[in-house]
């Protein structure tokens, strides 16, 4: 009968394994495992590249659905360029508008004399605010233009069917569909500004430029020659802007115009470009 010690050291030796073994199955793992990650790697990158694309054409998408949405919404006749920079746009905003009484009875927008008190045909929505501006007939023109301020009034009160200016205002010129506009005092002239350095993209594959949305500069009768100096806590609309162009372009007629606008931003050396095009009507 064989010792029990010889019989335990047996089974121990039967349980175990040698370092070649071990050695052996850590380099089979290894292979394994490398050949696992090339197989995986092209996946994974391919989605991680892909997640950055959407991210940022969502990110140009967005920005150009809201300088196109604003621009549509401005005052007719108000977009300008700003000097011979592609880089900024100006424009102004308006938040409501209607149409004027011309004829009694009620009280009529009269263009032959001062008026203080006027009563508008369509239901006010939003009622304009104390300070609000009422266009009249904004062509654009000499003895016509809301930044010279001659078809340009400031607003004392409103009702949902009434105005009353600050103070008595004989406007130059009828619309011709009894039309008026009403500019928010809070925003006045509006511009986007595109800024950017160099080839417009840095070291780490990024565009390094932003775009914002700039308000509160004032009414100026004369076009501004350089792009407005961007505050310290000013909004930033988009960021990695890689390039940013506006162009106006006024129609034959001057009834519409067209306003380029092309985005691109890179982030990670991924470049997403989007171009739109946004017809303005300028029928006042």
């Amino acid at each position: 009968m064989p010792y029990p010690n010889a019989m335990l050291a047996t089974s121990i030796r039967q349980r175990g394994f040698t370092l070649i073994e071990a050695v052996m199955v850590i380099t089979i793992t290894g292979i394994i495992a490398a050949v696992v990650a090339i197989f995986m790697r092209s996946p994974i990158q391919g989605y991680f590249d892909l997640e950055r694309r959407v991210e940022v054409t969502d990110t140009a998408d967005t920005a150009l659905r809201r300088i196109g949405r604003d621009l549509r919404l401005a005052l007719p006749n108000s977009v300008r360029s700003v000097g011979a920079s592609p880089l900024c746009l100006e424009y102004l905003p308006t938040a409501s508008g209607g149409r004027y009484r011309v004829d009694a009875p009620g009280a009529a927008l009269n263009f032959t004399a001062p008026t203080t008190t006027f009563d508008v045909l369509s239901t006010l929505n939003p009622i304009p605010a104390s300070g609000d501006q009422l266009v009249v007939y904004n062509l654009g023109i000499p003895g016509a233009d809301a930044y010279s301020g001659e078809n340009r009034a400031t607003i004392s009160t409103a009702t949902v069917n009434s105005i009353t200016l600050t103070s008595a205002k004989q406007f130059p010129f009828a619309s011709p569909g009894n039309r008026f506009q009403i500019m928010p005092a809070a925003e006045q002239a509006v511009f986007y500004v595109c800024t950017n350095s160099g080839t417009g993209i840095d070291a780490a594959g990024n565009g390094n430029g932003s775009l914002y949305r700039l308000s509160g500069y004032g009414i100026n009768a004369a076009a501004p020659t350089s792009c407005p100096a961007i505050p310290a806590n000013a909004p930033v609309l988009a960021q990695n802007i890689s390039h940013c162009e506006f162009t106006y372009t006024v129609g034959v007629t001057q009834r519409n115009s067209l306003i380029s606008l092309r985005i691109a931003i890179t982030k990670n050396n991924e470049t997403a470009s989007l171009y739109n095009a946004v017809h303005v009507s300028n029928s006042p």
